[in-house]
């Protein structure tokens, strides 16, 4: 269960104006939504979206409250301009939608992005922070990339045969009405797992209720919403 956050000198972004503080670049073969802290940093996230795009402001409002926080923020499209997923789509064909957007087949996009972060922006700590899809992709960095120093997989968990290998220590995150936890994998990380990491379940929360805006958050979920937000930067200022 979720145990109380420490204090953290953080913007968790209740306050946040919404809008949009960065810019979309091009990245060699695809794009991406990078945002900037106002002093100059050589510590960054990898943003990983969701299956509904690079382009939810739900998912840029993440990367604002990371730059504000001091941290150089991209949110990459790992899908190279194919079509995101949308409420509206049928959801009985999104094994079939999925099937060319795999979050473990992403290694051409990260090494393009890790190139960026390294040579253009300066960066020398790198982390990943991912939501749902991305939240998934960010549990294969953390078994893939020991350059990755941190991540925060929300609600996502890769099924890997090696999904215990963690490289570097990862936080995740699930809502404990999430109907898509894998309870029964999420408890063998004790048994298997040699870097630190640590699970948090959000009591009464639901899929997607860390990276709602401001605008869509309810009284009642907000306590939990922070303190969310609070673990994952308290996680990344640990480790990077």
């Amino acid at each position: 269960m979720a145990n109380e956050a420490k204090p953290c000198p953080c913007d968790i972004g209740d306050q946040m104006e919404y809008g949009g503080l960065g810019q979309e670049v091009q990245l060699e073969h695809t794009k991406a939504y990078v945002v900037k802290p106002s002093t100059a940093s050589d510590k960054a996230i990898i943003v990983i979206q969701d299956i509904y795009g690079w382009q939810l402001p739900n998912t840029r409002y993440m990367a604002d409250m990371l730059a504000t926080n001091g941290y150089i923020a991209v949110c990459p499209d790992f899908y190279v301009g194919k079509e995101p997923w949308s409420p509206s789509h049928d959801w009985s064909k999104f094994q079939e939608w999925l099937e060319d957007k795999k979050p473990t087949n992403i290694n051409k996009e990260v090494d393009v992005v890790l190139r960026f972060l390294k040579e253009q922006c300066g960066a020398k700590h790198i982390g990943a922070v991912g939501f749902c899809w991305g939240g998934v992709a960010t549990h294969y960095l953390a078994l893939q990339y020991a350059e990755v120093k941190a991540g925060v997989s929300v609600y996502g968990m890769s099924l890997l045969e090696d999904r215990y290998e963690l490289k570097s220590p990862t936080l995740f995150i699930f809502g404990e009405k999430d109907e898509v936890i894998p309870l029964d994998q999420v408890t063998k990380l004790k048994e298997k797992c040699t870097v630190d990491y640590q699970v948090k379940i959000f009591p009464g929360q639901t899929h997607g209720f860390v990276h709602r805006k401001r605008e869509d958050i309810n009284p009642t979920d907000k306590p939990s919403i922070q303190m969310a937000r609070t673990d994952m930067l308290n996680w990344l200022n640990k480790y990077m």
